[in-house]
């Protein structure tokens, strides 16, 4: 059996040689450096910028939208405010204006009612005796002021003042107040009735303070 004087590998370094001596050089490519913290840090950086500016800049505008339309609001509502609030002024001017109007109108009629202010002062008079009477049980000179009914004289005279001064429903509630309160005075003095006759001269006495306030007689009356 013959045998072949070459091997395949000594036959391959010959023709692997004259092949390679042919190729041009390959050329001296150096190693690409391996990425740094810092390369890696900007890469990233880049890429997170490139990836979310476009939203940014979308909620940027919606922002200013945003702003732009509270602002407006802002401006509507303290134009509305400033609209009430002109308003609240005008109806205010208003109501002093009408107050003044019955103020002066009230001081008209207290000052051509000089007849009528002489009968509450005889009123006020005729009470703060009836009072100090109460005060020391003295029933016999309360009944000689009083009277024996709501009908004395001294009595008419006051209440047709009350009427012609009254001008309020406040005003005229007083009056009734009064009357019923002096009627149970008479009643309880009549009666010797002291602890009654207490209570209903204070109900008396605080329904004509009442009444001299409503009507603006302060001042003109002596001993309230």
């Amino acid at each position: 059996m013959s045998t072949f004087p070459f091997t395949l590998s000594s036959l391959s370094k010959p023709i692997t040689s004259s092949f390679t001596a042919h190729l041009p050089p390959l050329p001296q490519n150096p190693k690409p450096p391996s990425p740094s913290i810092h390369t890696t840090t900007n890469t990233l950086k880049m890429t997170h910028d490139q990836d979310y500016s476009t939203p940014l800049g979308r909620r940027g505008v919606l922002s200013g939208c945003f702003g732009a339309a509270l602002g407006a609001l802002s401006l509507s509502a303290s134009s509305e405010a400033a609209i009430l609030e002109a308003d609240d002024d005008v109806e205010l001017l208003e109501k002093v204006k009408k107050d003044r109007e019955k103020r002066l109108q009230r001081q008209g009629v207290i000052s051509s009612s000089n007849k009528e202010t002489g009968y509450l002062q005889e009123l006020v008079y005729k009470l703060s005796k009836v009072g100090q009477a109460i005060e020391n049980s003295d029933f016999s000179t309360a009944a000689s002021v009083l009277g024996q009914s709501t009908e004395a004289d001294w009595l008419q005279r006051a209440n047709s003042a009350f009427t012609k001064l009254s001008s309020s429903p406040e005003a005229k509630a007083e009056v009734d107040m009064f009357n019923s309160s002096l009627a149970t005075l008479i009643s309880s003095v009549d009666k010797n009735d002291i602890e009654s006759c207490r209570m209903a001269f204070v109900s008396s006495a605080s329904a004509l303070e009442k009444w001299v306030g409503l009507t603006g007689l302060i001042g003109q009356l002596k001993g309230l």
